[in-house]
């Protein structure tokens, strides 16, 4: 089944050969980061035998399964082990992005808020820590993990409301910090994340399938030692300038901690005595080595720029674009055709009123004026997820004749770049990327195309 939806719209003008080329790899990429299909290689029963990675059991020795989880593709995993399991899973519970409507037979699904917490996902919180509680010495635990986990699974610390907690993401969601940072302050006033589930569950044994979408690239989540402190999540709202913005219920918690090591997320040490097992499941550097492999398949040149992008959308678009320009005029550092692939997560600085756009359309959109005129360039970029910032938008495309286009129905690019109104553009130009939800998150996807 296709990815993208709109492909004849994408393929209907501009630089439609560059375009399809673009499509052709990424449907390409999608395929391989597929949490389903990546689970059912990686999981592995023969009717007495699990195997996961490094861990082989007995499941006759096995008393009972759980599994939990939350993030933008967790259902997919869910599925994936039930496929795998059958009634052998005693119960679980997977908190995923609302839209996704769907059962399942054993583990039940709660959809809740995304980027900002609801109660719903509250609700599912508490239910993962009581199922995780259940667990015990002879137990196994399967935690699923992917990117929107943190947002999803809201189990705020003592002391602080969810709406306390909303307010925090809004403020972290809009000052263009990384989704790294965000994720050092959303661990330090939580009573689920950071590690502290693992504590919940032990002295089960816990398997945690992973799909990674920070740019450090390391096993992540709740039941994964944190090596933050409050001291970073301190450093990180003081460095964007919300500190006294934050709820008081927030600075209190966070000033506690710093003298309360008891407060503290679980570290290394205290991961000793447990049996933790990390299964990386996917990650950027996964997307990007289809993407070249594909396109090399194709008969381009193909380099992978950077698997750890970060920055304003906006000026990674003017970044990416003139090194598309530069080998265009001069066949420099790659020689036409070629296509160009990067990943990572850039960020988007929101000050005052604005419109409706996300980090993949902003960049594209800023790419397209440096591009204008071009008949060999295109830039697609896509967050993996299928969706861009609040939008039901996955990214946009940019080719050299958007800019013109968009002149020609009086939209005035930069206007919409300053109010962050992308998605207007792109949607009144036929070329909004549009996924529905994937089923995997590995942070974002761009390709630079170009013909010769």
């Amino acid at each position: 089944m296709a990815i993208i939806k709109n492909k004849e719209e994408l393929l209907s003008h501009g630089n439609i050969e560059g375009r399809r080329i673009a499509l052709d790899v990424i449907e390409y990429a999608f395929k391989i980061i597929d949490t389903y299909g990546v689970v059912r290689k990686k999981v592995l029963f023969d009717g007495k035998r699990l195997m996961v990675g490094s861990l082989r059991s007995d499941l006759s020795k096995i008393r009972n399964i759980y599994v939990v989880g939350a993030g933008k593709g967790t259902l997919r995993i869910a599925e994936a082990l039930e496929s795998i399991l059958g009634n052998r899973i005693k119960e679980g519970i997977v908190i995923e992005k609302r839209g996704q409507g769907s059962r399942l037979k054993t583990i039940r699904v709660v959809e809740g808020g995304h980027p900002i917490p609801d109660e719903e996902g509250l609700e599912g919180a508490k239910e993962i820590v009581k199922i995780a509680e259940c667990a015990k010495e002879g137990d196994l635990v399967f935690v699923a993990v992917m990117g929107g986990c943190s947002a999803l699974m809201p189990l705020p610390a003592k002391g602080i409301s969810l709406e306390d907690k909303k307010r925090v993401n809004e403020l972290l969601l809009r000052c263009g910090a990384t989704i790294d940072e965000i994720n050092v302050v959303r661990k330090h006033i939580s009573a689920i994340k950071g590690g502290r589930l693992a504590i919940y569950a032990h002295p089960a044994e816990i398997v945690n399938l992973i799909v990674i979408d920070e740019v450090t690239g390391l096993p992540w989540g709740p039941t994964v030692p944190d090596p933050s402190t409050f001291k970073d999540a301190l450093r990180v709202l003081k460095k964007y300038e919300i500190w006294e913005k934050v709820p008081e219920s927030v600075r209190k918690h966070i000033e506690r901690g710093l003298t309360d090591p008891s407060l503290e997320t679980p570290k290394l040490k205290d991961f000793k005595k447990m049996k933790v097992h990390n299964i990386i499941l996917a990650d950027n550097a996964t997307a990007c080595e289809a993407a070249k492999e594909r396109a090399e398949e194709l008969g381009f040149n193909s380099a992978i720029l950077s698997t750890v992008m970060e920055g304003e959308s906006r000026e990674a678009g003017i970044v990416l674009a003139s090194i598309a320009k530069e080998i265009e005029k001069s066949g420099r550092p790659f020689k036409p055709p070629c296509v160009l692939i990067s990943g990572g997560e850039t960020t988007v600085t929101i000050e005052g009123e604005h419109g409706e756009g996300g980090r993949n359309q902003e960049l594209a959109l800023s790419s397209s004026l440096k591009i204008d005129g071009s008949k060999k360039i295109v830039i697609f970029t896509v967050g993996t997820d299928g969706t861009d910032g609040p939008t039901n938008i996955a990214g946009g495309i940019a080719d050299g004749y958007t800019a013109k286009r968009a002149e020609e129905r009086g939209i005035d690019i930069y206007e919409n770049l300053k109010r962050h109104n992308s998605s207007y553009v792109f949607r009144e130009l036929g070329d909004a990327i549009i996924t529905g939800p994937t089923g995997t998150n590995v942070m974002d996807l761009t390709l630079i195309v170009i013909t010769s």
